[in-house]
């Protein structure tokens, strides 16, 4: 229904909960059921009890049980539809040709650089919606994480809920561990092996989010090691042990050793003596993560190579010691 077309009367609608949605608190149930309804209609409804689980009142902060039956109100709304996302996309087959894998309850992908991880602020593509597009059938396909937009690498899809609720406090643990390649500037010193610096994020006029070190910060600890050295540059494993924006590509600017084509934290004499390898995107990769499976209980450890455009610096790198 277009803002133009008239309103149709909508029916109550009552909805049995599966293990899908089981443990979801229901206001965000209500958000993913009513696409295009303001939030503040959402506690509205809440709010005057016209939203019932098993024909009882509940707070915004209920969890869903399977077994639940909920009745969702008849909602009044003009929506603008946006055109489904056709898989055939150039974009969307990239990432059919990205998963690296797959099981009943998680998927992986080797997310290129230049593809955020869903749309929004001007981007109407992500991974997410990519992902949907080309799994309809899927009820279920929630992020685990976000990793930014240039960087490349491992990025992990839930498939079912519980496998979502599962990872979700591995993370909050620290029980997941994840690995970064990043090709930073000059001679990163062996005794280097820790940075802890503090972590404040500010959000400018244009949208545009900037993160520094600040004592007002969040806590913030990444651990390094070399893996390899070219004179200038060198090559480091990254592994964060919490997990704010934009934590390595400033901690490596914090001590004084940004990573090759930031746009945001990098140095331009840096990325200019990296000109001969042709490299013309951010050199920061995740290319290992270790969780324990949400079903299973085996102990994964997926690894993401390194694409064409950061294998090719590399080697003219090396050519050139």
């Amino acid at each position: 229904m277009t803002a133009q077309e008239p309103q149709k009367q909508l029916q109550v609608h009552l909805v049995t909960i599966s293990s899908d949605n089981e443990g979801q608190r229901i206001d965000n149930f209500l958000i993913t059921q009513l696409k295009g309804v303001p939030k503040s209609m959402i506690y509205r409804i809440l709010r005057k009890g016209e939203v019932r689980v098993n024909k009882k009142r509940i707070k915004p902060e209920y969890k869903l049980n399977i077994g639940d039956e909920v009745r969702i109100p008849p909602v009044r709304v003009a929506e603008k539809v946006n055109p489904p996302l056709s898989p055939k996309l150039d974009k969307i087959a990239v990432l059919e040709h990205a998963i690296i894998y797959e099981d009943e309850v998680i998927l992986a992908i080797n997310k290129p650089s230049g593809i955020a991880v869903h749309g929004g602020s001007g981007l109407s593509f992500g991974v997410i919606e990519g992902l949907r597009a080309l799994r309809p059938d899927s009820r279920f396909l929630e992020l685990v994480h976000r990793i930014d937009r240039e960087t490349s690498g491992i990025l992990l899809i839930a498939k079912k809920r519980s496998a979502l609720n599962s990872l979700h406090e591995q993370l909050r643990l620290k029980q997941m561990s994840k690995n970064y390649l990043a090709l930073v500037k000059g001679d990163w010193p062996s005794s280097c092996k820790v940075v802890q610096a503090p972590l404040l994020k500010n959000v400018l006029k244009s949208g545009e989010r900037i993160v520094r070190v600040n004592q007002e910060g969040k806590p913030s600890e990444t651990r390094f090691k070399v893996e390899e050295r070219f004179g200038f540059a060198t090559l480091v494993r990254a592994s964060p042990i919490t997990g704010r924006t934009h934590q390595i590509r400033v901690h490596t600017q914090y001590t004084g050793h940004p990573i090759a084509f930031d746009n945001r934290y990098g140095d331009e004499q840096f990325d200019h003596e990296l000109a001969k390898t042709q490299l013309n995107r951010l050199f920061l990769h995740a290319a290992n993560v270790q969780f324990t499976h949400p079903s299973t209980g085996e102990t994964m450890q997926l690894n993401a190579p390194l694409d064409g455009a950061l294998q090719q610096c590399l080697t003219i790198l090396r050519q050139h010691q």
